[in-house]
């Protein structure tokens, strides 16, 4: 359905800018407060962040020309997500990267399993604010705090903010590691975001 809709945005010489922000990001909104009031749940979501993710691929180009022409959507700012090097878990992240992009950020997804370097470098290459890695085993963490020592050796440290998430981990976690912020949930970590750019 939602590659119909999008077909039909493309076809009709819809504005894809504004097809985005009062089409999919509203829809992502409402999907998100509904999780939260217990009306919605997980799968909900996971159709929900799937649907998003497809139909920012088809309208991409179209996103990307309107942009070239001068018409931009707002943007908070640019995060850098994935889930670090041994895990391959992208359910959570997956979620919080679909809120991310509905509230407002540009976001850029690296998937599973990711060297700390990869977070680094995709970083520079397009200028973002905000580096969040999640992970979901204990025995993952460890790249969590690997990312905040990585960045230091590079004299990188002070020009991102390092977000973390992930079943395991906690607030005692990131302040141990040196990181600038835990959340436990998607609508934490776009709260936390907001005001870490503030």
């Amino acid at each position: 359905e939602i590659k119909v809709l999008c077909n039909r945005v493309l076809e009709e010489k819809f504005n894809p800018v504004e097809a985005v922000q009062n089409g999919l990001i509203k829809g992502i909104e409402e999907l998100g407060r509904l999780w939260t009031e217990g009306e919605m749940f997980l799968p909900d979501v996971m159709m929900g962040a799937d649907a998003l993710k497809l139909a920012l691929e088809i309208l991409g180009p179209e996103l990307a020309k309107a942009e070239a022409a001068g018409i931009k959507r707002e943007v908070k700012g640019k995060i850098v997500i994935g889930t670090v090097k041994g895990d391959i878990h992208d359910i959570g992240k997956n979620i919080v990267s679909a809120m991310m992009t509905a509230a407002g950020y540009e976001v850029y997804d690296l998937g599973i399993n990711q060297e700390v370097a990869a977070f680094a470098e995709k970083a520079e290459e397009v200028g973002a604010d905000i580096i969040a890695l999640s992970a979901l085993l204990t025995t993952t963490m460890p790249e969590q705090k690997k990312m905040v020592e990585y960045l230091k050796e590079k004299g990188l440290r002070d020009k991102y903010k390092v977000i973390i998430g992930g079943g395991p981990t906690t607030q005692d976690w990131a302040d141990e590691i040196g990181a600038d912020g835990w959340s436990e949930t998607a609508g934490g970590a776009i709260a936390l975001c907001d005001k870490l750019i503030a």
